[in-house]
């Protein structure tokens, strides 16, 4: 299939609502009917403001998080819309791919 991989970046403590920001877009994706999604965390990183966020031993709350997933046009559009839907701020990136599955089924 041809479509595209998107990527979300967060941190740990980041709210939507009353829930993690990363386990909601996990949640939307999965309630939307996008085949896979993973969460990854990172040691360190920086952001737009130049602040460093990084998991220490006493504060796990500031660490970085990815949200990972390869989506069809279509399914990008209805993620974004979603999105815009719930008026989150948040960066990614979309970077055209092809993606499928290898063997037999």
């Amino acid at each position: 299939m041809i479509g595209y991989q998107l990527s979300f970046f967060t941190v740990q403590d980041r709210l939507h609502g009353r829930r993690a920001l990363a386990q909601w877009l996990l949640d939307e994706a999965r309630h939307l009917g996008i085949r896979g999604a993973t969460l990854l965390s990172a040691a360190e990183g920086f952001g737009h403001a130049r602040r460093l966020h990084s998991s220490r031993f006493f504060e796990l709350a500031d660490q970085p998080l990815e949200i990972t997933m390869a989506v069809t046009a279509e399914e990008a559009d209805c993620f974004f819309a979603r999105l815009r839907e719930e008026n989150l701020r948040i960066f990614y990136i979309k970077t055209p791919i092809e993606f499928g599955v290898t063997g037999e089924e």
